[in-house]
């Protein structure tokens, strides 16, 4: 039996779960579920990443506190993996006692045992409109090695070069658009050039499991470039952990992020009574053979594969067995995009009414162990689900347990037609290597290719002509897709958890592990009356979730204010062609004060706005651009409505209009303004 810990990438708790970030949650989780099935000792915990100055400038916008922020956000994040069938053992908050206290120990080894902390003054970017320093993901520019626009302060997207603010090009603070100006602050910093460290991580890095070759590869140019000290503290104001030796410095969430995992862990670990020391410290670990997963996107490679390692190696604790990284996901082809209706939340998908389920089958169908990216292509999905999961999988239960349960009393006879079983039975090997090593397409080719010749079986025995001639037959021919359609149905438990124990209710059989492959059906064995496991995908469902975006942000990306899809695809018509002056003088715009402006709840981008539209008349409009402006700062604020607009009714009350403003490609919103002494309830013409 192994003894592992796994984890995931912390999500960031400033925002919502959507389907790039399943990813690697499900490709985690059917990992962990398959070798939960093999009787393994596995603990999966993961926690929202709680710290930093995103987190404090939200909760400021919001007029809570970061710990309200993330109290808030941590049940929303732990309603949405429940709602995919994520199954944590534990999950928690890096913002835990457990957490700083192994920060705080591994801090002190290396600064007063391995020498390894430094202090150095830094040269930062200081937002003079924000009265702030900017974290290096709040700052934007152009990359200084392959020149690529809009890349954040840390790390290219385009070239994975790491670097510091600083180094950009044209750099802009993300807050403020303002140009950003220099300040120096004394810093701390974790030596990762020293030869130690460098030494250390080139006997790591070469062993021939702990990284897949791509990532080898990536990590080999890093090496090529050499490595600088990383900075590991941040200057007050800032939401984190005060470095115990340093009043008014703060831990870089990037320190205690991933010291997150052992946080978490030891939580659990207190809870239930686990050997926490045997996981996590090195000369315990090396003894008691535990492995510790990393499960990652390729955009954090460079944190896991060279910087966490060097930081647990030379303050005791132990470094990651295995670091498994994958690719981004697209949509279509494309980047998901608000736009097209394809930046598709966690939510988003579940109000389309479509099954997690098949969703977690798509990715299973798409991942491999490499780090490539993977495409949902919606008329494939539909496709995949409807056509395998159902029409295949599915299919073999409903084409069969009703002659069972209609003609033999819901018994099940012989298997006598031991050929397909056979080749089922005999792919169990193949299919349990794909799991373990992650090459889920091959493991589904492999598992589909047998249900296709598992309904060929059916096919060739025709059990519809069987039972006006040959019963006998009837009950072996069903008995045996049954036995066949329980095999794979095991085979497929770590993807379809929900179904396959429904498939275990009607089958009227204990939960399977890996080892109950070939326990096969006594005679006699009695199943339930079949009902449908899973019905097929619509395209209505696309259609909704490709809406969905526009339907609960009520904002299009050229305008904002509440309006429906139809309303935004008649915008993105509009500019696209032509409009004659008549049907421009339909449009009635006027100059509105913003008289009151309030937070909604339960929505992210939305601020209800109470509009003077001249003669003491008021609108109520809902407006999407809560990330850029405070309820403050609105109110008193002169700008341009559609006065003329049909009100709609949202979920969160009713809007009789849409104010006016204008976005650039990053996303930033400017709220359009008459001159200054233009007055409410003029007409804009």
């Amino acid at each position: 039996m192994r003894r592992i810990l796994v984890t995931s990438a912390l999500p960031y708790a400033n925002g919502s779960i959507h389907l790039g970030h399943l990813v690697e949650y499900i490709q985690t989780d059917i990992w962990v579920r398959f070798q939960k099935l093999q009787e393994n000792q596995v603990y999966y915990v993961c926690a929202d990443d709680t710290h930093g100055t995103p987190i404090m400038l939200k909760a400021d916008d919001e007029g809570i506190t970061p710990e309200d922020l993330i109290a808030r956000m941590e049940v929303e994040h732990k309603e949405d993996f429940d709602n995919f069938l994520i199954e944590f053992d534990f999950y928690g908050s890096t913002n835990n006692l457990a957490t700083r206290e192994i920060a705080n120990d591994i801090y002190g080894k290396l600064k007063n045992d391995a020498k390894l902390i430094s202090q150095t003054p830094v040269e930062q970017f200081f937002d003079p409109k924000k009265r702030l320093f900017l974290p290096d993901r709040y700052v934007k520019g152009t990359c200084p090695k392959c020149k690529s626009d809009d890349q954040y302060g840390d790390s290219c997207e385009i070239c994975g070069n790491t670097h510091v603010p600083t180094d950009l090009v044209n750099p802009y603070s993300v807050i403020s658009g303002e140009t950003p100006i220099r300040k120096t602050s004394n810093h701390y910093f974790f030596n990762l050039s020293d030869d130690r460290c460098t030494n250390f991580l080139k006997e790591w890095v070469s062993k021939p499991d702990r990284l897949q070759p791509e990532a080898r590869n990536k990590v080999a140019e890093w090496f090529k470039d050499g490595f600088s000290d990383w900075d590991i503290s941040r200057d007050a104001p800032y939401f984190g952990f005060e470095i115990p030796d340093a009043p008014g410095k703060y831990f870089y969430v990037w320190l205690d992020a991933p010291i997150g995992y052992f946080g978490t862990f030891k939580t659990l670990c207190d809870q239930r009574g686990i050997d926490f020391k045997s996981f996590v410290d090195a000369a315990k670990s090396k003894s008691s053979q535990t492995e510790l997963i990393h499960f990652i996107g390729k955009d954090i490679l460079y944190f896991h594969a060279l910087f966490f390692p060097a930081l647990l190696q030379f303050s005791g604790y132990r470094t990651p067995t295995q670091i498994f990284a994958h690719g981004f996901l697209t949509v279509n082809g494309k980047k998901m995009s608000k736009s097209r209706g394809t930046f598709i939340t966690a939510r988003n998908y579940l109000e389309s009414d479509l099954n997690p389920e098949w969703l977690r089958y798509y990715y299973f169908s798409k991942l491999n162990s490499s780090m490539q990216d993977i495409d949902l292509n919606l008329d494939d999905f539909l496709s995949k689900v409807n056509g395998d999961l159902v029409g295949k999988f599915i299919n073999i239960a409903s084409r069969c347990a009703k002659f069972i349960n209609k003609e033999f009393s819901n018994s099940i006879g012989p298997t006598k037609d031991h050929g397909i079983l056979k080749e089922i039975l005999n792919n169990k090997g193949a299919i349990a290597a794909s799991y373990e090593t992650r090459e889920y397409s091959k493991a589904i080719r492999i598992i589909m290719s047998l249900a296709d010749h598992v309904n060929q079986y059916i096919d060739k025995k025709k059990p519809w002509k069987l039972i006006k001639e040959d019963k006998d037959s009837l009950l072996v021919v069903c008995s045996t897709a049954l036995e066949s359609f329980r095999i794979l149905s095991l085979y497929l438990k770590p993807v379809l958890p929900q179904t396959c124990q429904e498939i275990e209710k009607f089958l009227k059989i204990k939960p399977q592990l890996w080892k109950d492959v070939d326990c096969f059906f006594t005679s006699n064995h009695q199943i339930s009356p079949y009902q449908h496991l899973m019905h097929r995908m619509t395209k209505k469902n696309m259609q909704k979730l490709t809406n969905q975006h526009a339907n609960e942000k009520g904002t299009s990306p050229k305008s904002h204010g509440g309006e429906s899809p139809a309303d935004s695809n008649k915008i993105n018509v509009m500019t696209e062609k032509f409009i004659t002056i008549d049907e421009f003088t339909k449009i009635k715009l006027k100059v509105a004060r913003i008289v009151k402006a309030e937070h909604v709840e339960g929505a992210d981008k939305l601020i209800k706005l109470q509009l003077d539209v001249g003669q003491n008349k008021l609108k109520q409009v809902f407006a999407g651009i809560k990330s850029a402006y405070s309820t403050d700062e609105l109110e008193g604020k002169f700008t341009i409505v559609v006065a003329n607009l049909k009100p709609r009714k949202m979920r969160f009350g009713l809007s009789e209009g849409m104010v006016l403003a204008a976005s650039n490609e990053k996303g930033d919103i400017f709220l359009i303004s008459p001159e200054k002494g233009a007055k409410e309830g003029m007409e804009v013409k």
